[in-house]
């Protein structure tokens, strides 16, 4: 598999495995992207968007992981492995995300940014669901592409809303 473009899988999916490992890249990706995006902005209502969909593609990377462990014994194996051996004590309290002089062209930016990796994900997750037979996998990716589709209207509509400019006949 390679990365040809913006951080975008461009393998073939050719199992269920393989699909998983794809999409626990993207929603990594989006994970990371919504942690940076945080650190742009004080707007509390973006900020809140943000970490709303931040914690969703969480849980998306959780559900993936938990599924590629169901059907890939040496996950599996591995996963029971590092519990064992991986001991962290406490979590340390940290701040997860600093909040700068807001840069309102450079938040618009972003904003756009994230839209367009959840469309790639969409994409990703429908091209898996029309080449699958498991019917579990399906349920879950159906799932979690609805969420990825509820995160393009929050982040849109926050755009519409802070953007001068208009977007066609969006209100």
């Amino acid at each position: 598999m390679s990365y040809t473009t913006n951080r975008q899988p461009q393998g073939i999916l050719k199992n269920d495995e393989t699909f998983l490992r794809e999409g626990l890249v993207a929603e990594i990706v989006a994970i990371n992207d919504y942690n940076h995006f945080l650190t742009f902005t004080e707007n509390k209502e973006v900020r809140d968007i943000f970490h709303h969909i931040m914690k969703e593609e969480k849980e998306h990377y959780g559900l993936f992981l938990q599924a590629l462990r169901t059907i890939d014994s040496e996950q599996e194996n591995l996963s029971k492995d590092m519990a064992e051996h991986i001991k962290i004590s406490a979590k340390h309290s940290y701040k997860d995300y600093s909040g700068g002089k807001e840069n309102r062209s450079l938040l618009l930016t972003y904003i756009r940014e994230a839209i367009k990796g959840e469309f790639e994900a969409i994409i990703l997750y429908e091209d898996f669901l029309s080449n699958t037979q498991n019917k579990a996998l399906f349920k879950l990716i159906k799932e979690v592409t609805s969420d990825e589709k509820e995160h393009v209207e929050e982040l849109t509509r926050a755009l519409i809303l802070l953007d001068k400019d208009k977007y066609g006949p969006l209100i």
